[in-house]
C-alpha cells in the first residue's frame, strides 16, 4: 500500500502547554471510534497553547489513523477531520495522503476500518499492554484496489448504510433522553399516576426481599468450567443495555447444585457489586442459571412491591451515583450486600408502581426495537464490507459489465 499512499507522524507536543480549554484541539487515539469515524470527547478534550509548526495543523477532510491502541479496537481506526474546530496533528496519529488521483480517500477509510485490514495491522503491531503500529507497517499491508470509479461506488454504498446507522443511533439517543425524563418524573414525587395523597416513604430493600445474596467461583469448590450446561453469569453479563448472555460461561448440574444458594429465576433482579457497581438487570424468560460473587441477586417477596418497579427504581442514574459514592477499595471498587440491603425503596400504592413499571417497560421496548434495527444495519454493513472490499463481489458500472 506504500505505493499508493504516504502516512506521516504528528508533532510531539510539550505537556506544559496542554490545557482544558483553548482554540487548538490535540487529536489523540481517544478521538477515534472503534469502528471508524471521529469522536468528539467533550470535556475530556485537551487543547494546546504553545507554538505549533503550520505543517502539523490538520485540515478539514484530512484522513487520519490511530497508531496507538489507547483502548481495545482502536489500532488502525481511521477518521476524517471535522470541519468545525482547529485540530492539531499529534505524534501517535498518522495523516494519510494519496500519491495518485486514482486512489479514493473515502475508499481507503472503509478499507482501514474493515476487519481484514485491522487483523493485518494487529498481527504486525508491537507492544504487549499497549499495542502500536507505524507508517512503515501500515504501508506494508496489501489491499485490493479496483478502478477509481468502482472505489467511489463502493464508498457511496457504504456511505448510505452509514447514514442509516447514524439516524438509528440518534434515534436511540433521543429515546434514551425521553426515558431519562420519564424516570425523573415517574420515580420522584414530581409526577404521580394516582390522585392519592400517599407520601413517598422509604423501606429497606432487605425487608421486602426473600434473600439478597451473591454467588461464588465454581473452581473454589473443585468444579471445572464446561463447554455446555448450566449458564453461569459473570458481572459482564449485567450490562448497561440489559442481560448479555454472550459473556456467560457454563457449569455442570453438580456444580449448580452445590452453588444452589445463588441460583437465579425469572423475576430476579441482578446488580453488579464490584468494579462498575450498580448496573442492574431484571431476568425475563431465563431458564436455570447461576451467578458469580461479583453479582448480587435480589428476589422481591413482599406483595406490596412490584418487582418491575423496584428494578426501574434501582436502574436510575441517581442510584448508580449513590452506589459509586459508597464504594470501598480504590484498586477494585465494591459495595457490600449489607449496603444493597440497606437501600431505601419508596413505598407507594401497588397500582401506581405497576403503572410506572408498565410505562418504563414500554419505553425500554421501543428502544430495544430500534437497537435491533441498528444491529441489523451494522450487520449488513459488515457483510457489504467483506464482499466489496475483498473483491468477492465486484461493483462495476453497467457499461463496464458489458
Amino acid at each position: 500500500m506504500s505505493d499508493l499512499i504516504s502516512i506521516s507522524h504528528g508533532f510531539a507536543f510539550k505537556g506544559e502547554y496542554f490545557s482544558e480549554y483553548g482554540r487548538d484541539a490535540v487529536t489523540t487515539p481517544g478521538n477515534f471510534l472503534e469502528s471508524g469515524g471521529f469522536r468528539l470527547t467533550g470535556a475530556k478534550q485537551r487543547y494546546y497553547s504553545g507554538s505549533v509548526p503550520e505543517s502539523y495543523r490538520l485540515n478539514a477532510g484530512d484522513l487520519i489513523v490511530a497508531m496507538t491502541e489507547q483502548a481495545e479496537g482502536l489500532l488502525g481506526s481511521t477518521a476524517f477531520v471535522p470541519s468545525a474546530g482547529s485540530w492539531l496533528h499529534n505524534q501517535r496519529i498518522g495523516r494519510i495522503r494519496t500519491k495518485s488521483d486514482e486512489v479514493s480517500l473515502k475508499y481507503l477509510y472503509y478499507v482501514f476500518n474493515s476487519s481484514e485490514f485491522r487483523k493485518s495491522v494487529a498481527e504486525t503491531a508491537a507492544g504487549t499492554k499497549v499495542k502500536h503500529t507505524s507508517p512503515v507497517k501500515l504501508g506494508a499491508v496489501e489491499i485490493l484496489l479496483p478502478p477509481r470509479g468502482e472505489q467511489d461506488r463502493i464508498a457511496g454504498e457504504l456511505d448510505d448504510v452509514d447514514a442509516m446507522i447514524l439516524v438509528l443511533e440518534r434515534l436511540v439517543a433521543k429515546k434514551q433522553a425521553i426515558k431519562q425524563g420519564m424516570v425523573q418524573q415517574l420515580l420522584t414525587e414530581k409526577s404521580r399516576f394516582s390522585s392519592g395523597t400517599n407520601q413517598w416513604m422509604g423501606v429497606r430493600l432487605g425487608e421486602i426481599s426473600a434473600s439478597i445474596t451473591k454467588g461464588a467461583t465454581p473452581t473454589t469448590y473443585g468444579f471445572s468450567w464446561e463447554s455446555s450446561g448450566i449458564p453461569f453469569l459473570r458481572s459482564e453479563c449485567v450490562s448497561e443495555r440489559g442481560l448479555d448472555m454472550r459473556q456467560s460461561m457454563f457449569i455442570s448440574a453438580a456444580a449448580n447444585h452445590v452453588l444452589r444458594r445463588s441460583r437465579i429465576i425469572d423475576g430476579d433482579i441482578l446488580m453488579t457489586i464490584t468494579g462498575n457497581v450498580g448496573r442492574v438487570v431484571r431476568l425475563v424468560n431465563i431458564d436455570e442459571a447461576n451467578i458469580n460473587q461479583h453479582i448480587a441477586r435480589i428476589r422481591i417477596k413482599d406483595g406490596r412491591f412490584d418487582p418491575g418497579y423496584v428494578h426501574h427504581y434501582l436502574s436510575q442514574h441517581s442510584m448508580r451515583e449513590y452506589y459509586e459514592s459508597i464504594v470501598t477499595g480504590q484498586a477494585y471498587p465494591q459495595i457490600s450486600l449489607t449496603q444493597v440491603r440497606d437501600t431505601k425503596i419508596p413505598t407507594i400504592p401497588l397500582g401506581e408502581q405497576q403503572a410506572i413499571a408498565a410505562a418504563l417497560d414500554d419505553a425500554d421496548g421501543e428502544m430495544d426495537l430500534i437497537r435491533q434495527r441498528l444491529a441489523k444495519a451494522q450487520h449488513v454493513k459488515h457483510g457489504m464490507m467483506q464482499q466489496l472490499l475483498t473483491g468477492q463481489t465486484r461493483f462495476t458500472a453497467p457499461e463496464e459489465a458489458e
